[in-house]
């Protein structure tokens, strides 16, 4: 199944993956070859730090590489503003219980990040909002019990 992601999403991961192959690969390496010329590599913690350090550069670069290949990127300033939230449009919402008003973009699950805004598509919240519109009122069940907001704007970015 392909996991939708945003064009920034997946170019930032893009840029991780260079970093990974084109510098921390290559320092790994190097500190490998300078771990091996002190001797005995049995009680040499410089060669087992650097190996385990490798190890998780290695499955890093094959996770990236798997989530690009399966990614469906979806650039929402080319999508069609209908005014209802689809994947990647921000969303003004007011609290049913009066707090402050909240802002969202709906992205894929590897870009979420609730404090910059960023909100997965398979969040209770953003389920219940896909398909809404401004002035729609939403429930979410959510850990602390059902909460409720209205929908004050949709855009694209």
């Amino acid at each position: 199944m392909r996991a939708p992601i945003t064009a920034r999403g997946a170019e930032k991961l893009r840029v991780e993956l260079r970093k990974l192959k084109g510098e921390d690969r290559p320092a790994i390496i190097r500190a490998i070859a300078e771990a091996r010329s002190h001797g005995d590599l049995s009680e040499n913690a410089e060669y087992h730090a650097a190996r385990e350090q490798q190890g998780f550069v290695e499955g890093r670069i094959k996770e990236i590489e798997q989530r690009l290949a399966d990614a469906q990127v979806i650039d929402p300033a080319s999508l069609t503003d209908t005014g209802k939230v689809v994947f990647g449009a921000t969303v003004e919402l007011a609290p049913g219980d009066g707090g402050p008003e909240l802002r969202y973009q709906i992205v894929g699950d590897d870009e979420a990040d609730i404090k910059s805004g960023l909100l997965s598509i398979n969040s209770p919240i953003a389920r219940a909002l896909i398909g809404r519109s401004a002035g729609d009122e939403v429930e979410v069940a959510a850990p602390g019990g059902a909460r409720r907001f209205e929908v004050l704007a949709v855009r694209l970015v």
